[in-house]
């Protein structure tokens, strides 16, 4: 009964009713504060777990979970490497490929790009950049055709399209009476491809391993061993174990390390983040101390009149403890609603502005990506209703301490 009481008096000062109808107005900009604040907070999160999400996928999609190489730059013994990682546990596949870097010109226009060379039987198994070809396969790609696949941003750049030839200059010349003169060769464009990452659709073409061995006179060795596993957050350990069981001598990397420093900002930036927007929120959730501090200056006389009629510290204290507490409450419930619908219609929001305003919010050269993915997490979610409501609980402490020790006959002495 003691704690109906409390909560049928706690919820009246909160309701509107003729001069204490600014005090409801006040309380309701509390709710709405607080509610921006954790919803700006979710929706800010959720882009920056989507963005890492998407660039992890989108890495996978172009390259191998761990690669295993040659000091040199040749893996020495290339099918023993093969068969020892195949057997090793976690392994999928381990496909050979060659890899360096050259020239790629079409006329005037000359860019640096990498040139890797695979074999199109066994790529499926090892990356998803096969899906993403446009008007060609990657079993276009046969020994002795001198046929070459384009980043999409690298044939752009360089004016070409299916059916074009390019001259691809590798580093390494050739010795001549006249000195050392470039090795080049005429490449037929067969087709591009778009992963979606700028780095790769401008820096990468693709040609059959036997041609580029053949071009980097690699004499049937390969740069390295390109390795598929079945956890690809294993990578490291996985591929350490492989070099290690050939006893070795290799240099080994994954895609963790690869790009470690894409996901060490987008780690650095979301609690920073964090951090900063929390800070909205501690606004939001401080002005509730203004609104009880309104309510208990108003209601002074009823405070004086309970006390009277037998209420303690205790009952008052629980009395403004409750009103506080429903504000953080519909503050926190309202802003994880609006934050979470949000962020699951982020991209069709962005892209509704974007036709409405004729701009382009994302540029895949700067962002690595066009589109503005949003992914909610739940554990971040619960995390930020947590801190909102634990702010706000706390912001209800000295409101509802200064109504308790309100003395009744110091209060009534006026009236």
């Amino acid at each position: 009964m003691r704690s109906c009481y409390e909560w049928l008096v706690g919820t009246r000062y909160l309701r509107s009713a003729h001069r204490r109808g600014f005090v409801s107005f006040v309380a309701l900009v509390s709710v709405a504060g607080l509610m921006l604040g954790v919803a700006v907070l979710i929706v800010v999160l959720s882009v920056m777990n989507g963005f890492e999400r998407e660039l992890r996928a989108r890495i996978l999609s172009v390259t191998s979970h761990a690669t295993l190489m040659g000091l040199d730059g040749v893996l020495p013994d290339w099918q023993r490497a093969r068969t020892v990682a195949l057997a090793t546990q976690g392994v999928l596949h381990a496909v050979p490929y060659v890899e360096a870097q050259a020239m790629v010109a079409n006329g005037a226009r000359v860019v640096g790009t990498a040139v890797r060379g695979v074999d199109p039987a066994e790529e499926r198994a090892v990356a998803g950049l096969p899906q993403r070809i446009r008007d060609a396969r990657m079993e276009d790609l046969q020994p002795g055709s001198w046929r070459v696949i384009l980043g999409s941003a690298l044939a752009s750049e360089l004016g070409v399209r299916k059916g074009d030839t390019v001259v691809l200059i590798a580093p390494d010349g050739t010795a001549t009476p006249e000195g050392i003169v470039p090795r080049m060769r005429r490449l037929t464009v067969v087709g591009t491809f778009e992963s979606g990452m700028y780095e790769f659709d401008r820096g990468l073409a693709l040609m059959h391993i036997a041609d580029a061995a053949r071009l980097y006179r690699m004499r049937g060795q390969v740069s390295g061993l390109r390795l598929a596993l079945d956890d690809p957050f294993r990578a490291p350990e996985v591929v350490r174990e492989v070099a290690l069981e050939l006893g070795g001598g290799y240099f080994v990397s994954d895609w963790t390390r690869n790009h470690a420093n894409f996901f060490r900002s987008i780690e650095l930036t979301k609690s920073l983040m964090f951090v900063i927007l929390l800070m909205i929120v501690g606004v939001a959730a401080f002005n509730i101390v203004a609104t009880l501090v309104m309510i208990v200056k108003e209601k002074q006389t009823d405070i004086a009149i309970l006390r009277t009629l037998g209420a303690g510290p205790r009952n008052i204290l629980g009395t403004f403890a409750i009103q506080g507490t429903l504000i953080g409450l519909a503050g926190t419930a309202a802003g994880a609603a609006l934050g979470v619908l949000l962020s699951m219609n982020l991209e069709a929001l962005v892209h509704g502005l974007e036709r409405l305003l004729g701009l382009r919010f994302l540029d895949a050269r700067v962002y690595f990506m066009s589109d503005l993915p949003a992914y909610v997490e739940w554990l971040d979610v619960a995390r930020i209703c947590g801190v909102a409501f634990l702010l706000c609980a706390l912001a209800t402490l000295y409101p509802a301490w200064r109504a308790a020790r309100t003395q009744p006959a110091e209060a009534l002495r006026n009236d």
